[in-house]
């Protein structure tokens, strides 16, 4: 199943690791990262860019369940 990836404008703070990290997913775009398209598949290294973002303004979902960040 396909992953659902949301940042909060409101939260993101525009550091850029959300791109730097998964620039195929993520793009900065003015003040605010997004999200080039809807539905990605699952890789890992989104669920990185979730959990190191400074403002934890990134939600990974599978489905109805929150997968990223992850809570260790």
């Amino acid at each position: 199943m396909a992953w659902n990836v949301r940042v909060d404008p409101q939260l993101c703070q525009s550091s850029g690791m959300c791109a730097g990290t998964v620039p195929e997913v993520f793009a900065l775009d003015g003040e605010h990262a997004r999200v080039r398209a809807d539905g990605i598949e699952p890789d890992e290294r989104v669920l990185d860019a979730a959990d190191i973002c400074p403002a934890q303004a990134i939600t990974v979902h599978d489905g109805n369940t929150v997968v990223g960040p992850r809570r260790d």
